[in-house]
């Protein structure tokens, strides 16, 4: 059985950072292209960043330069690292992985947020102004 747990979230104040953590037992992050989505209340479910299998980034384009994922693959954990945060970054920040796995920043698993991913339940990221 899958687990993926994210923590690192809280409040900060706008230009402030933060680092998001995730780990998960029974799931391999090395072993295929994993992500970081978030929702905004009364929005979509949007993803902001991704790493390949090969460990190749992608980034939605307003987070570019601000946002850095990364994998600790000994350590079997993903992480954001978020600076110069906006209110507008403020969102539930999630975890995910395709199910089943794959390799690659693409596809609906990362373009639409597939519900069959595997989530995790997400940390809350607060950016005051």
């Amino acid at each position: 059985q899958v687990q993926v747990v994210e923590s690192g979230g809280g409040l900060v104040q706008a230009g402030g950072s933060l680092r998001l953590s995730c780990t998960a037992s029974g799931l391999t992050f090395s072993g295929g292209a994993a992500a970081w989505f978030r929702q905004a209340p009364g929005k979509e479910r949007e993803g902001i960043a991704c790493i390949n299998r090969t460990g190749s980034t992608y980034y939605k384009e307003s987070m570019k330069g601000r946002f850095t994922i990364s994998r600790d693959n000994a350590k079997n954990t993903l992480y954001l690292q978020m600076n110069s945060l906006k209110p507008e970054d403020t969102a539930m920040y999630y975890c995910a992985a395709p199910r089943p796995r794959y390799d690659y920043c693409a596809g609906p698993w990362w373009t639409a947020a597939r519900p069959d991913n595997y989530w995790g339940q997400g940390t809350q990221v607060t950016v005051s102004s």
